[in-house]
């Protein structure tokens, strides 16, 4: 049995049973019922286990009680929660149990961390549920490109990791990322660039809908975001009737952010808005589109609520909830909106009267979750203007007590960002992703009473080894003694 049993996030309840462990080998069967949510369960199932056997393993949909089975089952009786599992672990079988097949997925992560390099799985029994029920990652598509083959790569990081929500950042001043039926020249006219001049992209119709079912698979839902009324400039880029005048702006390829705008008083605006976002709304087969919202530094705010509420209405009229991030607390909000918060340098004030007003609240904080900052001064990637963030940093928070005077029940869940104006490739992302999205993700599912850095510094230490082991690069931080 390992010295430590690094799981993470840390889990409600760990107890080591003892006895012998469960052995993974060439006899290794999963066994789930034989209905099409929890097949694909069972197939994700195999397909992890036999990458890490080097052996196949098989899918049947009867004999779990039979040795050498792995047993995954809808349990209703589990704690409440829809993502609430039990994994137990015995020498003949390992028994996954669920509400839900998002919990499944999770429990099966949780087998996959407890595997060790001799292909052993301790006696255990875990009973485990989120805190948060969202917990995500927010990716920057639009100042560079990320292909769909990388991009899942991200998504199956993010489910190692028990995050259940991939908010895509798809438009911006450098590049429109989504193809959308009602406005294909988006695309023809505004993907082909990125920041410095590099090649760029986007993501056709059945592309999206892919990485949508890629992420449902292991229990991970996207939010795409259309960034309105700023950061604009692909889309000002394009049509030429969305600026006074006429003209269409050049293309972007630089990092300053605030410059670009829609006019409420253009008539193209509103059909503009319209089109896009129903467009967006009917790609989407989840509950949320973010409409974007910040940074807009060149307009008055009776234009700037006008804008974000014409956005707003679009998606509440296509049958979706609205996301935007922080300034939009500014503008009159529905109750049940939620406002991604990044920025703690302002007032908070206004958040308190939005939470007040009904108003939900996604902890995005820069100087913790922004996984584009620097680790220190010598990183030779990413920005620095949220402060340099060291994994501790990423970790010790408590996304309750950001905002002064927030009540802590309109706090629904943690998102991480990596925004790229200066990662281009996977290995890019990774670096910076890692180790801190493992920090961030304990702290979006663990109950603060259950946490402290020392444990999860012993933990993280052996998750470099995963990592090493599908080549990817990642930050060896001086705080954690990494085996």
């Amino acid at each position: 049995m390992p010295d430590v049993i690094s799981l993470i996030p840390r889990p409600t309840t760990l107890d080591v049973t003892g006895g012998e462990p469960f052995v993974l080998g060439q006899g290794t069967t999963v066994v789930v019922e034989s209905r099409p949510e929890l097949i694909s369960v069972g197939v994700l199932a195999a397909d992890l286990l036999g990458r890490v056997t080097e052996h196949p393993v098989e899918v049947r949909y009867t004999g779990g009680e039979a040795p050498h089975t792995i047993w995954l089952r809808i349990v209703e009786s589990l704690p409440s929660g829809a993502e609430a599992y039990r994994v137990v672990v015995r020498p003949e079988r390992v028994t996954i149990d669920a509400r839900t097949p998002a919990g499944l997925v999770h429990g099966l992560v949780t087998l996959r961390q407890l595997v060790t390099p001799e292909l052993t799985v301790p006696a255990v029994r875990v009973e485990d549920v989120p805190r948060f029920g969202w917990r995500g990652l927010s990716v920057d598509v639009a100042r560079h490109f990320v292909a769909v083959r990388d991009l899942k790569v991200v998504i199956g990081l993010m489910a190692h990791y028990k995050l259940n929500v991939l908010h895509l950042h798809l438009t911006d001043d450098q590049g429109w990322r989504l193809h959308l039926p009602s406005r294909p020249q988006l695309t023809e006219r505004a993907s082909s660039t990125s920041v410095g001049g590099d090649p760029g992209g986007f993501y056709t119709v059945e592309e999206f809908a892919d990485v949508v079912a890629y992420a449902a698979a292991r229990g991970i839902r996207v939010v795409p975001e259309i960034d309105v009324p700023g950061h604009v400039n692909a889309a000002t880029h394009t049509y030429g009737d969305l600026k006074p005048g006429g003209v269409p702006t050049d293309a972007y390829t630089g990092i300053e952010v605030g410059f670009s705008r829609l006019h409420a008083d253009l008539p193209a605006t509103s059909r503009f808005i319209s089109d896009v976002f129903a467009d967006l709304a009917a790609m989407t087969p989840g509950d949320f589109v973010h409409i974007g919202g910040d940074e807009v530094l060149t307009m008055e705010r009776g234009e700037y609520a006008d804008l974000v509420g014409q956005a707003a209405a679009a998606v509440r009229g296509a049958g979706k909830r609205v996301v935007g991030w922080q300034e939009i607390a500014h503008t009159a909000l529905e109750p049940g909106t939620v406002v991604q918060y990044w920025d703690p340098r302002v007032d908070p004030a206004p958040f308190v009267a939005a939470a007040q007003a009904g108003a939900l609240f996604l902890m995005s904080p820069g100087s913790k979750t922004y996984l584009d900052m620097k680790y220190d001064a010598t990183t030779e990637l990413g920005l620095e203007w949220a402060g340099h963030i060291e994994l501790r940093d990423a970790y010790d928070w408590e996304p309750t007590a950001i905002i002064e005077g927030l009540p802590p029940e309109s706090v629904i869940g943690v998102e991480a960002a990596v925004w790229t104006e200066t990662l281009r490739n996977l290995d890019d992302l990774t670096a910076m992703l890692l180790p801190r999205l493992a920090a961030v993700a304990e702290v979006a599912w663990t109950a603060p009473e259950q946490r402290d850095w020392d444990g999860f510094r012993s933990r993280v230490a052996a998750h470099g080894r995963f990592w090493d082991r599908f080549g990817f690069p990642w930050y060896r931080s001086p705080q954690v003694d990494w085996t």
